[in-house]
């Protein structure tokens, strides 16, 4: 059986399909230094002696750039370009979410998000939660955080 990791990459690039969609991250190395770079928290994971069990990934960035994305004008690489370390983010993209399927419905993807969220919340004065919908379990997380930290949320149609 293969590890956590592994299992994690190929359950994600089948549920995402990020093979085919040049539109979305695909989370290169190039781009995962980026997202480190942004804020340490924008990847953040919970795991056991076998690897991952959570994954997180978030963005923050600009209401600027937040706005365009809504309104789909750029895509989510294209998020991802135009956001640059060192920047006043005021806004969160709730990228993606992934728990293996034996952990999942424990509450362990709300607690390793919220806790990435507020972190960043303690380096920028962010104001704003957005997401774009792939799944009714990621819609109730993104909706239960904002809730939770009362940031408003915004969803890409």
């Amino acid at each position: 059986m293969p590890d956590n990791y592994e299992r994690m990459i190929e359950l994600i690039t089948e549920f995402f399909d990020t093979k085919n969609d040049p539109d979305q991250i695909s989370v290169t190395e190039a781009d995962r230094e980026k997202l480190l770079a942004i804020h340490p928290a924008s990847m953040s994971e919970l795991a056991n002696k076998d690897g991952p069990i959570v994954w997180i990934l978030l963005i923050p960035t600009t209401r600027a750039t937040m706005d365009r994305f809504i309104k789909g004008e750029i895509s989510e690489q294209k998020l991802l370009d135009e956001t640059s370390p060192g920047d006043v983010y005021e806004a969160i993209y709730l990228c993606s979410g992934f728990v293996l399927p034996e952990y999942r419905n424990k509450g362990l993807a709300k607690k390793v998000g919220l806790d990435a969220i507020k972190s960043i919340c303690k380096d920028h004065p962010i104001r704003s939660l957005f997401y774009w919908p792939f799944s009714d379990e990621g819609k109730a997380l993104a909706e239960g955080a904002a809730k939770e930290l009362g940031l408003h949320l915004f969803e890409k149609k």
